[in-house]
């Protein structure tokens, strides 16, 4: 038996539907796809690092809750870490006893999740979404040189602020 040749890339095998009704069976390099229906991101990491990272991140914003309120990470792991952020806030807004469950179920931290719905929750009640924000730094992490971002919360008071102050009758 000959060897067989071991591609540079991978390639997947797909059905080409030609004229004829009998089809046939083509390799393909893989790089031809486009990411279509492809969501998320991977980070490098395993699926088990991946959720653990996106814990870690969410933990750590909550418990900065009602000091600094922010945490300093790439704009790659805030962008990660920001819907499941937003989600467990929106959780954290009922207080009863499912969502407590649930949250701790995501969270698996019992303190970082009863400040959730002790705290957090109570405090967007009546916001409708769009808890978190990403702040770009100008400085670099010290070892690798990568960009980094302020993930923290969005004041509550901002709506109220944004209110138009009546101008003066003029007399």
């Amino acid at each position: 038996m000959r060897p067989r040749a071991v591609p540079d890339r991978p390639l997947e095998v797909r059905r080409v539907a030609r004229e004829a009704p009998s089809h046939r069976i083509e390799a393909v390099e893989a790089d031809d796809f486009m990411r279509h229906r492809v969501h998320g991101r991977k980070l490098n990491r395993s699926t088990a690092h991946r959720l653990a990272l996106r814990r870690n991140l969410a933990r750590s914003l909550f418990l900065s809750f009602g000091g600094k309120e922010h945490i300093i990470t790439t704009p790659e792991k805030a962008k990660f870490a920001r819907p499941f952020v937003e989600k467990l806030i929106t959780l954290g807004k009922e207080k009863n006893l499912h969502s407590f469950r649930r949250g701790l179920a995501l969270l698996r931290d019992k303190k970082a999740t009863k400040k959730l719905f002790d705290e957090i929750g109570p405090r967007y009640h009546d916001r409708p979404g769009g808890y978190t924000r990403i702040i770009r730094t100008s400085e670099r992490r010290l070892g690798d040189k990568a960009r980094q971002v302020l993930f923290g919360f969005v004041r509550a008071e901002e709506p109220a602020a944004a209110e138009v102050v009546a101008p003066a009758e003029k007399k």
